[in-house]
């Protein structure tokens, strides 16, 4: 089931993921990703870390950036499939002038990709680098003691199947520069080479090693070599905010609820994040036809499917008792002799978005705990309990129905109008505050009643989009999945934003709330609080209170035009959209409305056969919204 709520959750960055035909090559391409080309090193960046010296270069803005440095060792051969370990120190000074490569992945054009690479294995194993960006300062002036900075590290998105942290709008320069804070992004592994478990490997290992949970690991071991290094480059070690966005967000709860990420942050961010259930090991690694059946792309399927592809046995049922019959280690041998481009393609990348589903997140018990994180941050005493943000954009997944010709048609491939509104209004609504449910306004209740730690939570209703040939992008994306980012990072890109997004009329607006966004996040950076922003005169950010339903629990951030930035009493949960629901008059026929109530509320405490029965009783026949639940 995991799989299939990532691909719908934490599909990466949404505004590339509408039809290319609709508007051709600007849609899918963003501009140059940062630090692609090598730059010129400058001594004023020197820095001695643990490992030896490293040296990067003045960027854009006089901001000082040091890109591809090695924060563990290559996850290559016998390292394939293991906890990630230390770097090894090397000689001389490396130059850090520019990112490495991003993890082996399939190429997306939701990645900003070019067609050429679609569908194609890209990318490195040998991957596992991070990016810094500073304000800049003479070796000699960086900040020491008391003066040491905030330290902001980011991970980002993609579905945990692809993605990479040098996309130009996760670059820190900005941030960093305006707000004098350190930020921090890096690569982890993606995919099958991130998630994968089988009982064969590691035998005899550490229970990381055993975990399976290897992405995870990764984002652990990024944040142990900021405790050991960033005080070289101004920062403090003791003042981490860790932040991330989809995918990202939903690692940001794994690493809140994991205890081997104790102690590692003292705050977090989680943008479109959402706490859904893990995956137990059965799943991960059980054949399909077990007692406890695994999933399609559990790791031993994945072995059958090797062995009938390289002409072992005939068929799957062969393969099973071949497999059974092979020792641990000749499993291992076999499946670390797979070149990295054989384990993406043994899986099906056809479905959405071209997102395979490999069992991820998985809870072993060691590196992710095996119940269900909501229940988890229930007591604070069960996760890491520091002060948080929690967030969503009002129209997650809005862009979904506008691939879908169920709500939208075409002309000649172009020019795409909504055929319904009600319908897609409802439709897109449930998914959104679906989203807001379970990813901000339960967790928020939750930990509220919980931990002393401040909570706090937001919206993100930035809509002010053009009309392009007669397309409202208003009303087909409004404020998607993703469009914060740019925002937060004051990062605009010009090939794909100005031509899409921005015009002479909305640039003015879209500053205005990209300067407070960055300011409130950079605030809660330095003092556990968004408050008033860094400026300390923007419209009061208070903490999330459960003490009356009435009072005011999150911030709307908006342009002035739509009501600007202000604080809301509104809550969504389970039980609102459940009520919600059953009144609803925006489905065109009992089938459609009946459906929508077994896709959001099966498997919950609100679904009730007699409500079913009374709204139709057609059973859930959308893959992907049932998968949320």
């Amino acid at each position: 089931m995991l799989g299939k709520i990532i691909k719908v959750l934490l599909v990466g960055i949404v505004l590339l993921a509408l039809p290319i035909g609709y508007f051709g090559y600007q849609l899918y391409h963003t501009g140059e990703d940062y630090g692609q080309s090598r730059q010129v090193a400058d001594n004023a960046t020197k820095r001695i870390t643990a490992y030896g010296e490293v040296v990067g270069f003045v960027d854009q803005n006089s901001a000082h950036t040091w890109m591809g440095i090695p924060y563990a060792q290559p996850p290559v051969n016998e390292l394939r499939w293991r906890a990630p370990l230390p770097p090894q120190s090397w000689e001389g000074t490396y130059q850090a002038l520019q990112a490495g490569d991003f993890c082996k992945q399939f190429g997306s054009q939701m990645e900003s990709r070019p067609p050429s690479e679609w569908g194609k294995p890209i990318g490195s194993e040998d991957c596992l680098k991070l990016n810094i960006f500073a304000p800049a300062y003479a070796p000699e002036a960086v900040p020491k003691g008391d003066q040491r900075l905030p330290v902001m590290v980011y991970v980002h998105g993609g579905g945990n199947m692809v993605g990479y942290a040098n996309q130009f709008k996760y670059s820190g320069t900005q941030l960093a520069n305006t707000h004098r804070v350190i930020v921090v992004n890096f690569n982890y592994r993606l995919g099958p080479f991130g998630w994968f478990s089988h009982p064969a490997l590691n035998r005899g290992g550490s229970v990381e090693d055993q975990s399976g949970n290897y992405g995870n690991l990764d984002s652990i071991r990024a944040l142990q070599w900021v405790q050991g290094n960033i005080e070289a480059f101004g920062g403090n070690p003791d003042n981490v905010t860790l932040f991330g966005e989809s995918a990202g967000g939903m690692n940001t709860f794994v690493l809140l609820a994991s205890p081997l990420a104790e102690g590692l942050f003292h705050k977090a961010i989680v943008q479109s994040g959402i706490t859904t259930k893990t995956t137990p090991l059965s799943a991960a690694q059980n054949y399909a036809a077990s007692a406890q059946p695994g999933d399609k792309n559990s790791s031993r399927e994945v072995v059958n499917s090797f062995l009938v592809a390289d002409g072992l046995v005939a068929n799957r049922v062969e393969a099973t008792d071949y497999q059974g019959a092979m020792s641990s280690a000749a499993i291992s041998d076999y499946l670390r002799g797979k070149s990295a481009d054989d384990l993406l393609n043994i899986y099906d990348f056809s479905g959405e978005l071209g997102l395979s589903n490999v069992p991820q997140l998985l809870a072993d018990g060691a590196v992710i705990p095996s119940r269900e994180l909501i229940q988890l941050f229930s007591d604070s005493a069960d996760y890491n309990a520091v002060p948080i943000i929690l967030g969503s954009t009002r129209d997650e997944f809005k862009m979904l129905a506008a691939m879908d010709d169920t709500f939208v048609e075409t002309r000649f491939g172009l020019f795409p109008r909504i055929k319904d509104k009600d319908h897609h209004q409802a439709y897109t609504s449930y998914i959104n505050d679906t989203i807001k449910a379970l990813g901000v306004d339960e967790v928020a209740i939750a930990m509220s009643n919980r931990q002393n730690e401040s909570v706090y939570a937001y919206r993100f209703d930035w809509d002010e989009l053009p009309t392009i040939a007669g397309s409202d992008m208003q009303e087909l994306m409004g404020a998607a999945h993703a469009s914060e980012i740019p925002f937060v990072f004051g990062m605009f890109d010009d090939s794909f934003m100005n031509n899409l997004m921005f015009d002479e009329n909305n640039i003015p607006g879209r500053d205005l709330l990209s300067e407070s966004m960055s300011s409130y996040w950079a605030e809660f950076a330095y003092s556990s609080s968004p408050g008033r922003g860094r400026s300390g005169t923007l419209h009061e950010w208070r903490a999330w209170s459960n003490e009356s339903a009435a009072g005011e629990k999150y911030i709307i951030l908006d342009d002035e035009n739509d009501g600007g930035i202000r604080m809301t009493s509104k809550v969504i949960t389970l039980a609102v959209l459940h009520q919600r629901l059953l009144n609803d008059t925006r489905f065109p026929s009992q089938e459609l409305h009946s459906q929508m109530y077994d896709c959001l509320l099966k498997d919950t405490r609100y679904w009730n056969l007699e409500e079913f029965e009374a709204l139709g009783g057609s059973p859930c026949e959308d893959a992907m919204f049932s998968s949320l639940l």
